[in-house]
């Protein structure tokens, strides 16, 4: 059984403010007597499910075409948390429960991909050193980021740069059981840049 955790891309996605939303231009169309239907695509790499490269908050890090591909394919947890909007998921609300090295982390707290709340649960800084204490080499989380919306100085994202975590942001959990599936999340090989939209889904495996 698959999962679809990637919200569906569509003109009424919103994405972070100030950043660039999707939009279609058709450049042919069969339906206009043209031989093909050709289109571009505008919109933010940080679109929906997708990867933020190293170079997304390190200047001089590696951008996403130059990261592991396996760290995107293989034994992942699906984690529900339980945290407030405006809040942060902390140490004490995943201790002792991560058994794998890719982590998913469904704080509920941004559902909806066509309204954009300000409000949405972050990650603790501590909690990223204590996740890679832990052996955790990919952090995946339900919301447009792993900071706080007002976390200007990104220490989640920093400390992910320094302890060598993956991260991937938008994922769509709401309806998917706590347990192991193997992930599926490869981004784009997209050389020089800081992220990549990602197909992610999850399929269910025999404990």
């Amino acid at each position: 059984m698959l999962y679809d955790i990637s919200p569906p891309i569509t003109p009424g996605m919103k994405v972070w403010p100030g950043d660039t939303p999707p939009a279609r231009e058709i450049l042919m169309d069969m339906k206009r007597g043209d031989p093909v239907t050709l289109s571009t695509l505008h919109a933010t790499l940080h679109l929906g499910a997708h990867a933020d490269a190293p170079s997304h908050c390190g200047s001089d890090a590696p951008s996403i075409d130059e990261i592991d591909p396996s760290l995107y394919i293989g034994l992942c947890q699906v984690i529900s948390v339980p945290v407030d909007r405006d809040g942060c998921v902390g140490i004490d609300e995943v201790k002792g429960m991560m058994k794998v090295e890719r982590i998913l982390l469904a704080t509920g707290t941004s559902p909806d991909p066509t309204t954009f709340n300000e409000d949405f649960a972050g990650l603790d800084a501590a909690l990223i050193d204590h996740l890679a204490d832990a052996g955790v080499r990919l952090v995946g989380v339900d919301t447009p980021g792993v900071d706080p919306f007002g976390a200007d100085d990104l220490p989640a994202h920093r400390r992910c740069l320094a302890r060598n975590i993956a991260i991937l942001e938008g994922l769509r959990l709401e309806g998917v059981p706590e347990g192991l599936y193997e992930l599926i999340a490869l981004p784009l090989r997209l050389v020089g840049f800081d992220a990549s939209p990602v197909r992610a889904v999850l399929r269910t495996i025999d404990e």
